[in-house]
């Protein structure tokens, strides 16, 4: 946050890196705690810079928390059929808990049928559609890690869920529809709003815990927040300066602080969340085929 995103008053913030690193701490002893060392195997198809920069920030976090790591990186020209024979191989491999497949994926390959393909008790994304209706039935499975790890950090700060209302912006498979599914299994009572919700700083202003995925920069603002309300800021929003560096912005614009009790910042909030959770699920995916 810049001097001039400064906010007018200040709230709570919860900052990502902290309950990051409780969460990496505690996989770290579970994983230690196993007869053998838990391992990831990530798959990234072609060069793209941001892609090659995430599965290089995944491989280092999971050897640096005990994890073993293998990354399989595959030229852009693979085929469908290839990557679904690697896929198939990392599903038999004992020494495999956690499968990823990093997204996005070339055009010429069809993402759904090659998420499906992966074992849903190594899909450590939480993608799979056997894994969705685990989350949705309540029953021990994998969940999507960035929902995953905006539960953690709101326990880490020690804000209770269970009897509050939540309206969660955003409806997408990766994060508004499983962070709804985890709310409810953890008794908050649910409002999910999109595009087409009608009056939507009605709706938002009704919330005790606001979470925001919509992928618009600053796209709550203060008089879509109760006052005393904790706001969640899931978006990362890449915006391009002429001659600059590119900013990072979240879909909260900072002085929605002068009117929350809490606010998670951008960068610096949910972000670091995705990683860590990411090797806990692995650690609880080794824990549950071991078991």
């Amino acid at each position: 946050m810049t001097a001039a995103d400064a906010p007018a008053a200040s709230a709570r913030v919860l900052a990502g890196p902290p309950a990051a690193q409780a969460l990496l701490d505690d996989t770290a002893r579970r994983a230690a705690r196993l007869p053998f060392t838990p391992e990831i195997a990530i798959v990234r198809l072609g060069e793209d810079p941001a892609s090659v920069s995430y599965v290089r920030g995944k491989d280092a976090k999971a050897k640096e928390t005990g994890l073993n790591s293998t990354v399989h990186a595959l030229p852009d020209a693979t085929t469908e059929a290839e990557l679904l024979a690697l896929i198939g191989q990392l599903n038999t491999d004992p020494a495999v808990n956690g499968i990823l497949v990093q997204l996005p994926l070339p055009a010429h390959i069809n993402e759904e049928r090659v998420l499906n393909a992966i074992d849903p008790d190594k899909d450590v994304d939480g993608f799979h559609p056997v894994n969705v209706g685990r989350l949705w039935t309540n029953t021990p499975g994998n969940v999507p890690c960035t929902p995953q790890g905006v539960m953690f950090l709101l326990r880490h700060y020690g804000i209770e869920v269970a009897g509050r209302r939540v309206v969660m912006i955003g409806r997408s498979n990766i994060v508004g529809r499983p962070m709804a599914g985890l709310l409810v299994n953890a008794h908050a009572t649910v409002t999910v709003a999109h595009s087409r919700t009608q009056d939507l700083p009605a709706v938002t202003r009704e919330a005790d815990i606001l979470i925001a995925a919509v992928g618009r920069a600053h796209f709550v603002t203060p008089d879509m927040v109760k006052p005393g309300a904790v706001v969640v800021d899931v978006g990362i929003n890449r915006v391009e300066r002429p001659g600059k560096k590119p900013r990072l912005l979240g879909d909260v614009h900072p002085d929605v602080a002068s009117v929350a009790s809490a606010l998670t910042p951008v960068p610096g909030g949910v972000g670091p969340m995705t990683i860590a959770q990411l090797l806990g699920n692995t650690v609880a995916a080794a824990e549950r085929q071991r078991a």
